[in-house]
């Protein structure tokens, strides 16, 4: 289902019981008006991908999860962010990152940004997780010689190779990553992919297909809305 930008008195309290799924990318049928972000580089994190990280992580008062396809990324996004939000972040690499996991757990306002073992482990059920972030969609690196060779002998026998491969891993991982929301049936939040592919590439179906089934939008202004809400409902 996609939601449009009308959100009456009741779908205001339908909001704080949903779980979204945000899409940034421009999807004209809609009829909506939303951004339409760049494609992500290899490693480097554009300037409007970290405004959205900043919008979204302001209005859910903290309780975010950043997954980032790569170290430096949750690095970059950590330092460029930490003086502008008003919540401490936590980065992969700083302690041990049971230690990590536990400390984001113990303070609902604090954001914790890492990599693929938090895609895949960090268990936090309530209210100290509401927003799971994803940089991009998680395909195996270009020079990853394993994922290359499955590629190629898929490719000579006559199959898709990116599809069978590539893009198999990376709707795995988009379904622990997005699970990450999921850890108890009462949370509730929003899981929002920065990486426009997930809406425009033609195998983005594919890859939404793989996730649990959310609440879809492509408007910002409605999921940092009912973030806005959620945390002024759960702050004493």
């Amino acid at each position: 289902m996609t939601c449009g930008d009308d959100f009456s008195s009741g779908h205001r309290v339908a909001a704080l019981n949903r779980r979204f799924l945000l899409v940034f990318a421009a999807v004209v049928d809609t009829g909506q008006l939303a951004r339409d972000l760049p494609q992500p580089g290899r490693d480097e994190l554009p300037p409007e991908y970290l405004d959205e990280i900043e919008g979204l992580v302001d209005a859910a008062g903290g309780r975010a999860l950043g997954l980032f396809s790569s170290t430096r990324a949750a690095k970059a996004a950590t330092d460029a962010l930490q003086d502008k939000l008003d919540y401490p972040i936590l980065c992969q690499g700083d302690d041990s990152t049971g230690l990590l996991v536990k400390k984001f757990s113990e303070d609902e306002r604090t954001c914790l940004f890492g990599t693929l073992s938090l895609w895949q482990g960090a268990d936090v059920p309530g209210p100290s997780l509401q927003l799971v972030i994803m940089d991009r969609i998680p395909y195996p690196r270009p020079d990853d010689p394993l994922a290359s060779a499955r590629q190629k002998a898929v490719n000579s026998r006559g199959g898709n190779g990116f599809l069978t491969v590539a893009a198999t891993h990376a709707a795995l991982l988009l379904a622990q990553g997005a699970g990450r929301l999921l850890r108890s049936m009462s949370n509730k939040g929003v899981v929002a992919v920065l990486d426009p592919r997930l809406a425009t590439a033609r195998y983005g179906g594919f890859l939404r297909a793989s996730l649990p089934p959310f609440w879809t939008t492509y408007a910002p202004e409605v999921v940092m809305a009912a973030l806005k809400r959620r945390d002024a409902a759960q702050t004493p």
